[in-house]
């Protein structure tokens, strides 16, 4: 019997002052990835995360938009919260710092240390700027590098060589807002003392999980000395303020880290079976593991652990970083045309295929990974549709079609099976370790062998011999076992795909076990295609979305006139009233209703993306209008033969259905 693990999983918290990019999605990817293993296994997790929302950057973003900073970061964390979910990040919860239960344990937690010592105050020159009358943060500072002369780097460490230094160090500084040179002034800080801790860091660094190239990383901040570390800042700043001190706060560097404890002692709220104050206890059967990119390593391994003892909890069990995402090899940027928001790649590409494709890419170690147009491409239509979906859909047409969906009462060659699924110990052995790309290579080879089985035996000749049929059913029967146990190897990475499978085959939801029994005299519904390819046109339609994004336009223009049609254009839209007599939700799609509609004279099925504002049941009786010459468009979901016509806002976060006044009909033409 397996050892049940009590696990709790962080990912990184993004920051509250703009949608979530690719390169979030690709830790999320990767934290939700094991953590479906784990679950998958048996063992208990909670997931938890949240919006960063304190510091300079939000105040300043709130003052642009004209905002309160308030606003800012409760429309952020929505709009946070819908990406993560059309992404599939299966999170128990997600919060924000900015919140009650942060700000107690802050506070607490400065209590705590301080009693034990672990402050010291210390007068710092400051770099201010007599522009924008302000202290300047660290990232709001920029010159060369006092290590290796590289330009362009920020006030606290180098990307080009990794060095940190204090920003006074930087060598011809100027202000990002201003790009003045900032002055210098004193100001009186709380210093958190770091150093005291090194001894204790070491020790835990010899039993926690941390990758090598972190703790070769780790080894030698510590023989260049650990500095103690400034967790106070001056006003002006968003966040909460010290106790005992006038006019400072918590620098966000403090207060992000103890939101992962805030985040889960609201959720604990909400759980009467959790107690907050295990989580924290030396001895808690919980294990804590933080997932973070390779940029904040040093907060997550040396400071976090370190406030942690100086306040007398547990350090965390594991930390593990991944490196950034590049597109077609170059650093995300916008100017360049190679930073893609979330949101704007899932309006072309679906979310489950990169989830896939980072899956393939992530390994256990912190080299950067990298998004490719091309590769992007082959990889999702060769493997997940010309591999994958192709082996259920060949094997699933002879069972549907001749044996009315039953399967066979008994797999042709049972020991081959079992070796087949033997693979699985191996492919889990990676999901554990993090070596997701190699888990995909042994899938993917075992996908190979699969269809290989099904060439070999080919049951579209056997099938038009009368005494072969039973082998047909048998040898498809096979085939459906070997894709079962595909997609189960593959449910925490397509954890949609995996759940249209269990309804078209019929069963419950798999765990990591359930291949150890093939399925057998057993009845399948029809099947329905689990995937598409992705076409070049969609691929062309992201590149120039991300190239030429977009400018949002204020809601109180006047309609844009610079692109005028003539009469007979307009005159080639058939709009026609129509009558929703049924509707429903579409599994597996987040926006989409599936609508039956009258015209009065045929009915019509429609797919529109009206899901976040109507309920289906709220629909049925209504006049709407609809084009009706629109050429039917071919779904993932199914044929949409007309197209509802809806107002948006600029937002397009709501959605009006348009109607026609009382007494119109079903059938009638618009003019």
């Amino acid at each position: 019997m397996k050892h049940q693990r009590k696990l709790l999983i962080t990912s990184a918290l993004p920051y509250a002052n703009g949608p979530l990019h690719l390169g979030h999605m690709v830790e999320f990817i990767q934290a939700d990835i094991w953590t479906r293993f784990q679950r998958m296994q048996g063992h208990t997790c909670i997931y938890i995360c949240g919006d960063d929302a304190h510091g300079t950057p939000i105040m300043l973003k709130a003052e642009q938009l004209g905002v309160t900073p308030e606003d800012l970061i409760a429309d952020t964390q929505k709009l946070h919260q819908q990406e993560l979910a059309a992404f599939h990040i299966a999170l128990d919860h997600f919060h924000t710092t900015h919140c009650p239960e942060n700000q107690q344990l802050c506070e607490q937690f400065y209590q705590l240390i301080k009693a034990n010592h672990g402050f010291t105050e210390q007068t710092i020159n400051q770099a201010f700027d007599s522009v924008k009358q302000m202290f300047l943060p660290d990232r709001f500072i920029k010159g060369q590098c006092p290590r290796c002369q590289a330009p362009d780097q920020y006030g606290d460490h180098c990307d080009a060589c990794g060095a940190i230094y204090d920003p006074e160090e930087l060598i011809n500084p100027v202000s990002v807002l201003t790009q003045t040179p900032p002055v210098i002034k004193t100001s009186n800080h709380v210093f958190f003392q770091l150093p005291r801790y090194q001894q204790a860091l070491q020790a835990w660094l010899n039993t926690a999980h941390i990758q090598p190239e972190v703790n070769h990383k780790l080894n030698e901040w510590f023989e260049q000395g650990l500095k103690n570390w400034d967790i106070s800042r001056d006003q002006p700043y968003f966040g909460f303020t010290i106790p005992d001190r006038t006019n400072q706060y918590f620098y966000v560097w403090l207060d992000a880290p103890i939101g992962y404890l805030a985040t889960l002692k609201h959720f604990c709220q909400q759980q009467p079976h959790l107690k907050f104050e295990t989580f924290l206890d030396p001895d808690s059967e919980f294990e804590l593991y933080h997932f973070i990119g390779k940029d904040i390593i040093y907060f997550h391994t040396l400071f976090w652990p370190a406030i942690l003892m100086s306040a007398g909890y547990r350090p965390p069990s594991g930390v593990f970083a991944h490196g950034f995402l590049t597109i077609s090899g170059k650093k995300m940027s916008k100017s360049r045309g190679t930073f893609i928001e979330a949101q704007i790649y899932r309006q072309h590409l679906e979310p489950e295929h990169l989830r896939y494709y980072v899956a393939s890419k992530l390994s256990d170690n912190i080299q950067d990974i990298d998004f490719n147009y091309d590769d992007y491409f082959n990889k999702i239509n060769a493997d997940l549709v010309g591999k994958l979906v192709n082996l259920a859909s060949r094997c699933a047409s002879f069972i549907e079609h001749y044996f009315s969906g039953q399967l066979a009462n008994s797999l042709p060659d049972l020991d081959q099976y079992q070796q087949f699924v033997n693979q699985g110990n191996a492919i889990a052995d990676c999901y554990e370790r993090r070596a997701f790309s190699q888990a995909i290579r042994l899938i993917m080879s075992a996908a190979d062998q699969a269809n290989q089985y099904i060439t070999q035996h080919q049951p579209w000749k056997l099938i038009k011999q009368t005494d072969q049929q039973q082998m047909v059913q048998a040898i498809c029967t096979m085939g459906l076992n070997l894709f079962r146990a595909l997609i189960t190897w593959l449910k925490p990475v397509l954890p949609m795909m995996a759940k249209q499978v269990e309804q078209w085959l019929n069963i419950e939801p798999v765990d990591w076990d359930s291949i150890n029994q093939p399925l057998l005299h057993h009845t399948i519904n029809p099947y329905r295609p689990l995937s598409e390819r992705v076409t070049t046109k969609a691929i062309t339609n992201l590149k120039q979305a991300v190239t030429q994004p977009p400018s949002p336009q204020p809601t109180n223009l006047p309609a844009d006139t610079s692109s005028k049609i003539a009469i007979a254009d307009f005159a080639k839209l058939d709009l026609r009233v129509a009558k929703i007599i049924a509707a429903e939700t579409v599994e597996g799609a987040d926006t989409l209703l599936k609508l039956t509609v009258d015209l009065g004279y045929e009915q019509r099925q429609v797919f529109a993306g009206i899901k976040r504002a109507y309920q289906p049941e709220a629909l049925i009786g209504r006049l709407t209008v609809i084009v009706a010459n629109l050429a039917p468009r071919n779904m993932r979901f199914g044929t949409s033969e007309a197209m509802i016509l809806v107002a948006a806002n600029a937002s397009k976060q709501s959605l009006w259905l348009l109607a026609p006044d009382q007494g119109a009909e079903p059938g009638m033409r618009i003019s």
